[in-house]
């Protein structure tokens, strides 16, 4: 059995939390350490206990957290070599563990696959972790769903995937053209209309679970990345999805994959 959670999703931070029978893991941690804690805590998850943080890239909302809780708890940290030269985090050697961007981690029966995706960081990548033939992808941070991102979903059974724009508004706001350009860019984020597609194109009827993820709070909402979400994959009649919006204030529900 694997559990999920979205610990914190958003510009404002994220961080994504999976589970297995021996060992667990987040996926970025871009809320302050005391935010995180709390927020683990409230789903009766420990924080103490991870067996390592995996870093998607550079960008604050994704590593804010890291430096306090990692001396705090002593928890490894997983993240490619250039990825860390562009951080300033300060952590003790020993807890650092460098990994390639597309490489294969074992943390007892949970391993953890890391990939290329299109982004504008300075080597980022996405992950699927997989145990006894489950598999959850992370998938937040794409300009454009590559052949990467495409075989990541069509084996996952539970994706966090981005969500992050809705089209009208972004173009409609108050968003300088240059911020525009970069967020709708084949190295930004993917919009409603875009995660949809690739679900629509791409999932297998194995899918059973979608957190849409990384929501903008100025160019997206809730209920606009849900129903454009589910009026689209209704054209798939062997998808059965359970679909939630990971929230930019709390966590989400723990979810138990069996």
């Amino acid at each position: 059995m694997m559990k999920m959670s979205a610990i914190a999703s958003g510009s404002n931070g994220n961080s994504y939390y999976i589970e297995s029978e021996t060992d667990s893991v987040v996926v970025d941690l871009g809320v302050s350490c005391k935010e995180f804690v709390a927020r683990m805590e409230n789903n009766k998850l420990k924080p103490n206990r991870l067996s390592g943080i995996f870093v998607t890239h550079e960008h604050s909302d994704h590593i804010r957290g890291i430096d306090v809780f990692c001396r705090k708890f002593e928890i490894p940290l997983y993240i490619t070599e250039k990825t860390f030269n562009a951080t300033k985090l300060k952590i003790n050697d020993r807890l650092v563990n460098f990994i390639k961007s597309n490489d294969n981690i074992k943390l007892g029966n949970l391993n953890i696959n890391s990939f290329t995706k299109s982004h504008d960081a300075i080597d980022p990548c996405s992950f699927l972790l997989s145990s006894e033939a489950k598999n959850v992808s992370v998938m937040t941070d794409i300009g454009v769903p590559c052949q990467n991102v495409i075989d990541a979903l069509k084996r996952s059974d539970v994706t966090f995937l981005e969500s992050n724009y809705d089209d009208k508004i972004l173009e409609q706001g108050k968003y300088p053209h240059f911020l525009k350009q970069r967020v709708s860019g084949n190295t930004g984020h993917l919009s409603n209309y875009q995660a949809s597609m690739l679900v629509l194109e791409h999932a297998h009827s194995r899918l059973k679970k979608v957190f849409l993820s990384h929501l903008s709070g100025n160019n997206n909402t809730p209920e606009l990345a849900y129903n454009y979400f589910k009026k689209a994959i209704t054209q798939r009649k062997d998808l059965n999805i359970k679909t939630v919006v990971s929230s930019r204030s709390g966590p989400s529900e723990v979810f138990e994959l069996e």
